[in-house]
């Protein structure tokens, strides 16, 4: 996985929820509270995340075979996609759940100090990796808003990890205001109401994900910025005149596939053709690395063909 991959922060975000996982199932076992149940199944679904995106990084490397010509880029779209689906049903349906019985059978906290403690422990880990995470999205993120990030982001982990880091702190914070309305009114809903709002936030970071990186599994086209790249880079203003329209398709975050038609003059030679497109694609290759699979097909400039898609 390429650094634009983001191996640090989801590293940094493993390491933190198995550590925390940890720490707050053994907190429900001392004190029966039902968030601190919902946020271990939480930490422990994150951490199989986590996992998964890892995987789907390294799967994403191996070399282009006869059966799949493009190579395997979009294994990192499939395990960021299987991630948004274990989201929904690991932790938001189970804290769901877990709320819906707390409420209708609750039962008062005991210990607190045990789920108090291992929630504050939670946030300072948390918010480590949310740094770390936060720090390397800036260094590709650019003038792009946070939201534009997650929308226009190539690569799924980054945003992936970032959503979970978010959801893990206002989760802990839900969680923790839960158990202290249970403790100061005696009344453990308050615990159940709690957990019941963790699923509602779970699933709707689950579903904003499965929204983006079905995008991606579809098919994305280059960014606007590097599709007027390309455009310059093709016309050299002697043999190629023109692009007369062109398509670009992600075949994973650092892969690139361009086709297009470009306009040359009917009395130039095979070979100044040839030899025109060749440099084009060296061009294109200069100007937007990842443009990796480049067809480019000859043809006489006709406005009345010029929006032609074929």
């Amino acid at each position: 996985m390429s650094a634009s991959g983001g191996t640090k922060a989801i590293v940094a975000a493993l390491a933190a929820n198995l550590a925390i996982a940890v720490a707050k199932f053994v907190a429900f076992l001392f004190s029966g509270s039902s968030s601190m149940l919902a946020e271990s199944v939480h930490s422990v679904a994150d951490s199989g995340n986590q996992g998964l995106l890892l995987l789907g990084g390294k799967k994403a490397q191996r070399e282009a075979t006869p059966q799949h010509p493009f190579g395997y880029g979009r294994e990192r779209y499939i395990y960021a996609f299987l991630v948004s689906i274990v989201l929904f049903t690991v932790g938001g349906m189970f804290a769901i759940y877990e709320g819906y019985e707390k409420i209708h059978d609750p039962h008062p906290i005991d210990a607190w100090y045990w789920p108090v403690g291992v929630l504050v422990f939670a946030i300072i880990a948390e918010s480590y990796s949310f740094r770390t995470a936060i720090k390397e999205s800036n260094e590709i993120r650019g003038a792009q808003s946070w939201t534009q990030f997650v929308r226009r982001a190539k690569a799924p982990e980054l945003p992936v990890v970032l959503l979970e880091d978010l959801g893990a702190l206002v989760g802990l914070v839900l969680a923790l205001a839960g158990v202290g309305l249970a403790l100061l009114t005696g009344d453990g809903v308050w615990d159940g109401i709690g957990t019941l709002c963790i699923g509602v936030l779970l699933i709707a970071i689950a579903i904003v994900l499965a929204a983006e990186t079905k995008s991606l599994l579809l098919g994305e086209a280059a960014g606007t910025e590097e599709v007027e790249k390309i455009k310059a880079a093709v016309v050299d203003g002697d043999v190629v005149t023109r692009v007369i329209h062109m398509r670009t398709l992600h075949l994973g975050p650092e892969e690139l596939l361009v086709a297009a038609k470009i306009a040359v003059e009917g009395n130039d030679t095979a070979t100044e053709v040839a030899d025109a497109i060749n440099a084009a694609e060296a061009r294109i290759r200069e100007a937007v690395p990842i443009a990796r699979v480049i067809y480019l097909e000859p043809d006489i400039y006709r406005p009345e063909k010029a929006d032609l898609t074929k």
